[in-house]
């Protein structure tokens, strides 16, 4: 079933007021509904006034409470799911300009402690030079200089060492050539880099040996509450516990096959001069 953003934004409000006819329904006051659930009536009241997000867990536990019917608990589940989703199309980012979601995603990093990258098939603008942002971005029309600017100064987070940094970075994602062999080289140069941060942990999966996880997507984790996965044509977010859970399984299934430390480093620093190697053959005259 394919889902439009307003339908996930009218799923908040129908799973508030499907939870507060319920417990009319069974004859409970905000109050009492709260003690048995063990919350606080505040909580239940934000729950059923649509002004804080109920989660699964909190949707679960308000249905057992209810004594609600089992069709009534499939189909209240899957609204809780839908409105613990938020979908941005790349098209709507576009019409309402892509450095608004820099703002956005600078403000989601300064209130984020830690921090989990699984990074697929490209480099992630936290750790990109100048030269790969703005090749990420050549699809798209216009001047993407102010994109292009604030992209780098979020760059800055790295260095707040009250922050925790863990990045996977596939051989794909590391050695896809975005740009010219030699800019390449610098960009795993500034992978190197980052890599000697104290509050960095960084980490490279080889496509060696045998694998049997196989993850879909580039997902980020913040702080083990909201999950948000890059596609073609958009960003997910999702802040249910139970998907948050799962992808940060996943994440730690994937370390299991990265290198790090001094390993990791000169494998980029091999494929770094793979890059400079290649240039300069490229560059050499024909006889």
């Amino acid at each position: 079933m394919t889902l439009s953003p307003e339908q996930l934004g009218q799923s908040k409000q129908e799973l508030a007021a499907t939870l507060k006819e319920l417990r009319k329904r069974a004859g409970l006051s905000g109050a009492r509904l709260a003690a048995r659930c063990n919350m606080s009536q505040s909580k239940i009241s934000r729950i059923e006034n649509g002004k804080s997000p109920a989660s699964l867990v909190d949707v679960e536990q308000i249905l057992r409470i209810l004594e609600a019917p089992p069709d009534v608990l499939v189909r209240v589940t899957k609204l809780a799911r839908l409105a613990n989703t938020d979908w941005q199309s790349l098209r709507s980012l576009q019409r309402k300009g892509l450095h608004h979601k820099q703002q956005e995603l600078a403000g989601l990093e300064s209130t984020s402690t830690e921090f989990r990258f699984f990074l697929l098939s490209m480099i992630t603008g936290l750790l990109s030079t100048p030269e790969y942002i703005r090749a990420s971005l050549a699809h798209l029309d216009g001047d993407q200089s102010k994109l292009i600017a604030r992209k780098l100064s979020r760059q800055e987070v790295l260095y707040d060492t009250g922050k925790r940094f863990t990045f996977l970075l596939s051989e794909m994602a590391v050695r896809w050539p975005l740009i010219p062999a030699s800019a390449m080289a610098m960009q795993l140069d500034r992978l190197v880099s980052v890599s000697r941060l104290p509050n960095v942990r960084f980490g490279v999966i080889p496509l060696r040996g045998i694998m049997p996880a196989a993850p879909m997507d580039t997902f980020t984790v913040y702080d083990a509450s909201l999950v948000t996965i890059e596609t073609t044509s958009g960003i997910l977010a999702l802040r249910d516990q139970k998907d948050v859970a799962m992808h940060m399984e996943a994440f730690t299934a994937m370390e299991r096959f990265a290198l790090f430390g001094e390993d990791m480093r000169n494998l980029l620093a091999r494929w770094s001069d793979d890059f400079r190697s290649s240039d300069q053959q490229f560059m050499q005259p024909r006889e």
